[in-house]
């Protein structure tokens, strides 16, 4: 046994058969050479392997041949896999005793809704583990050879989503855009507007650099320098759509500018 196996995800519940089990394996960002050696033995020892719309096709190269593939590709406003169809798609097989593969862009801890097939997988009693990728944010600073933190300039780095789920409060960006931070943005590309306003009021200065990097490791990368205050307007002008990411690097000099509302204190009463 492994050392990295707990033996709590290799044993059955009582009373019930073997069964299969899910692993959920990071891409990576696009390149297939990007993928763990730990994500390419699992995909030779696959019997199903259920893959996601930006999956390199070239990853699945590496899978055991047999093996059934199953796209299940979602795009915003076109789900024909919802969440809910996949969780009961990859339990089934496993319950039937097959070894599924659920192959996810970059990470499946980042953005991925792992936590939701995890918590499918053993509500059924279903052996269940994550092998990490390459994030995209990760890929990207490699890519441009800017490092992603620096020491005296950044110290904290914050990957945030740009979109929620219908409903929920969207990240608190006052919170988040502080001086030495970098900031990573995943699924902006609708939201450029709503952010560049909101990092504004927040005191970001409106020509702090922005880059937008598009198609991470993958044919047609593309990287779009511009500022936070046209931002919007340059991603509209240059084409640029997802898949991409908004990565903002405050410095620990970074001056904040503080809005025109709170520039003066009430008096005292």
């Amino acid at each position: 046994m492994s050392f990295l196996t707990r033996p709590e995800d290799l044993t059955p519940a009582l009373g019930t058969d073997r069964k299969g089990k899910i692993s959920l394996v990071g891409a990576g960002p696009g390149a297939a050479d990007l993928l763990t050696m730990r994500a390419i033995r699992c995909l030779g020892q696959a019997d199903v392997i259920c893959y996601d719309r930006l999956v390199d096709p070239d990853v699945l190269a590496f899978a055991r041949p047999g093996a059934r593939r199953v796209a299940t590709g979602k795009e915003v406003g076109a789900h024909s896999w919802p969440q809910e169809r996949i969780d009961a798609f990859i339990t089934a097989e496993a319950l039937a005793g097959n070894h599924v593969v659920r192959l996810k862009s970059g990470d499946p801890s980042v953005f991925g809704r792992a936590g939701e097939e995890i918590a499918a997988a053993r509500a059924h009693g279903i052996a269940v583990e994550i092998i990490p990728g390459i994030t995209a944010a990760s890929a990207a600073a490699a890519a441009l050879c800017e490092p992603l933190t620096e020491r005296g300039v950044t110290d904290r780095l914050v990957l945030a989503t740009a979109t929620c789920r219908p409903g929920e409060l969207p990240t608190d960006i006052a919170e988040i855009a502080r001086p030495g931070t970098a900031l990573v943005f995943y699924m902006a590309m609708a939201q450029l507007e709503r952010l560049s306003a909101e990092l504004i009021a927040a005191g970001t200065a409106p020509d702090q650099p922005v880059t937008i990097a598009r198609n991470v490791e993958k044919a047609g990368a593309e990287t779009l320098r511009t500022t936070v205050a046209t931002m919007a307007k340059d991603a509209v002008a240059a084409g640029v759509t997802n898949p991409a990411l908004l990565m903002i690097r405050l410095a620990k000099d970074s001056v904040l500018q503080v809005p025109a509302k709170c520039a003066t204190m009430p008096a005292s009463i």
